[in-house]
C-alpha cells in the first residue's frame, strides 16, 4: 500500500522550486569564475541558447539572475576548457560535457529520424553529407557560410541551404559538435574530439532506458517539485517515454508523490529537495529560464501566465518585445520590457507591469536596484523608463 502524498502549501512548493533552481541563496560577492558557473549548473543542468541580442543574449541571463554582475566570458571560457558542449538538451543548449553519454540515444535516433528537409537532402544528394563531414574533418572548425552554395539572398530565419542542412544533420547525430564565434554568435562546427574531453567521449554509453531515467532524475532534481509533465519537458523527453521512468524513480524513492494545497496537480518532490523557511530572491529572469520555460508550470506554481511576444506583430503585443519576468521573494511580481541602447549607453525600459497580487510601491524599489545592477553589468550609464504599464510611474520615481 503506497504512502499518503506529502502535503505542501503553495509557498512551500514555490520555495522548493526556487531552491532547486539555485535562486534561494545570496549572490556571490567579489570576482566570479567557473566555479560559480558550475554551481549554477549543479542546479539547472543546462543553459538554453537564444540568438536575440536586443538586451543581452538570453544564455547570459540565467547566470546574471543567480550570480549578479559577472564575467560575461564564463560560458565561452568553460566551453574552451571542455566543460560544456552544445546540443539539443531542451532546445539548443549549453550542456555539460560529462552528460554527453546521456544524449547518445538521441544522436542515434537522429540518424534514421531526421526532419523532412534533411531526409530529402539525404535522398536527393547521396554522398553530399559525407562530403560536408570530410570538410569539417579537414578544415574545422567551420561556419555554415564557409560551405554555402547559396547564390540567392537568404530568406526566412529557417531558410537553410544544403550546407547548413547537412551540418545540422551531422550535429544532431553527434558526428560533429559546435561552439560559437564571438563576434556574430555563428555556430562553428567541429569534430567532438576537438571540443569534448576524451574521458567523456569514452565514457560507457548507457542503454536508452537508463539514460532516460538518469536524465529524468537530473530534471526532477532541477525542478524540485513538479508534475510528471514538468519533469519530462525539462529535457524534452516524450511524456509517453518519460512516465514509466518517472514511476521507477518513485519506486526507488528518488521521487516522492505530493499534493499542493488548492491545486489539482499531482506532483512529485525530489528526494534531494529542500524546503527553505523563506526565499529572499530578487532576479530578472530570462524568458528561457527554467523557472518559466514550461508555461503550464509557471501558471500552476507561480500563477504567472507568460507568453513570448518576440514573434508577435508590434500592434498585437500586450507587454512588449523583450519582456522578462521579475522574481521578488518567492513570487513572480512583475514583467519588464527591456532593451540595451548601446550607442547611447542607456538601458531602456519601455514598459513595466506589476502583477495583480503585487504592490507597485514594494516592487518598484527592488526592481530599480536590479535594473541598476544590470545596467552596470552591461556598461550602460543610464536607465530610461517609458510610460507603459502600471509599474512605470513608481519605477521612474524611485530611479529619479
Amino acid at each position: 500500500m503506497s504512502a499518503k502524498p506529502v502535503r505542501l502549501s503553495p509557498q512551500q512548493a514555490r520555495r522548493i522550486a526556487l531552491a532547486a533552481h539555485g535562486l534561494s541563496t545570496a549572490r556571490p560577492t567579489g570576482r566570479t569564475d567557473r566555479r560559480h558557473l558550475r554551481k549554477v549548473l549543479d542546479h539547472i543542468a543546462l543553459i538554453q541558447i537564444d540568438s536575440v541580442n536586443v538586451l543581452v543574449r538570453s544564455q547570459e541571463l540565467p547566470l546574471f539572475s543567480r550570480m549578479g554582475a559577472h564575467d560575461r566570458s564564463l560560458i565561452s571560457t568553460a566551453t574552451k576548457a571542455g566543460e560544456l558542449f552544445e546540443y539539443w538538451g531542451h532546445e539548443a543548449a549549453h550542456v555539460r560535457t560529462e552528460h554527453h553519454r546521456l544524449w547518445r540515444w538521441k544522436m542515434e535516433q537522429s540518424v534514421h529520424g531526421p526532419w523532412r528537409s534533411a531526409e530529402e537532402l539525404l535522398k536527393k544528394r547521396r554522398g553530399y553529407v559525407e562530403e560536408v563531414f570530410q570538410r569539417v574533418v579537414a578544415d574545422g572548425p567551420v561556419a555554415a557560410g564557409e560551405l554555402s552554395e547559396r547564390t540567392e539572398k537568404k530568406g526566412s530565419w529557417w531558410d537553410w541551404d544544403h550546407a547548413k542542412l547537412a551540418l545540422e544533420y551531422l550535429f544532431m547525430t553527434g558526428r560533429i559538435t559546435a561552439t560559437r564565434r564571438a563576434n556574430d554568435f555563428a555556430r562553428l562546427y567541429d569534430l567532438p574530439e576537438r571540443v569534448i574531453p576524451a574521458e567523456h567521449l569514452k565514457a560507457r554509453t548507457p542503454s536508452e532506458h537508463d539514460a532516460h531515467r538518469e536524465l529524468l532524475d537530473i530534471a526532477a532534481r532541477a525542478v524540485g517539485v513538479g508534475t510528471a509533465r514538468d519533469i519530462a519537458d525539462y529535457f524534452r523527453i516524450k511524456f509517453v517515454v518519460a512516465k514509466p521512468r518517472i514511476d521507477e524513480l518513485v519506486e526507488t524513492g528518488r521521487l516522492v508523490p505530493a499534493v499542493v494545497e488548492g491545486s489539482p496537480q499531482k506532483v512529485f518532490v525530489h528526494a534531494d529537495a529542500r524546503v527553505p523557511r523563506s526565499v529572499d530572491a530578487r532576479a530578472l529572469l530570462s524568458m528561457f529560464d527554467p523557472v518559466v520555460w514550461f508555461r503550464p508550470r509557471a501558471e500552476w506554481l507561480f500563477d504567472f501566465h507568460y507568453r513570448i511576444e518576440i514573434y508577435t506583430p508590434a500592434p498585437q503585443r500586450r507587454y512588449g518585445y523583450y519582456v522578462l519576468p521579475f522574481l521578488l521573494g518567492d513570487r513572480l511580481v512583475a514583467r519588464v520590457d527591456l532593451k540595451a541602447d548601446r550607442a547611447n549607453g542607456t538601458l531602456l525600459v519601455p514598459g513595466a507591469f506589476a502583477e495583480h497580487h503585487a504592490d507597485p510601491r514594494v516592487v518598484a524599489p527592488a526592481l530599480a536596484e536590479e535594473l541598476r545592477e544590470m545596467a552596470g553589468w552591461l556598461n550602460l550609464e543610464r536607465i530610461h523608463v517609458g510610460a507603459k504599464g502600471n509599474l512605470s510611474k513608481p519605477l521612474r520615481s524611485v530611479l529619479r
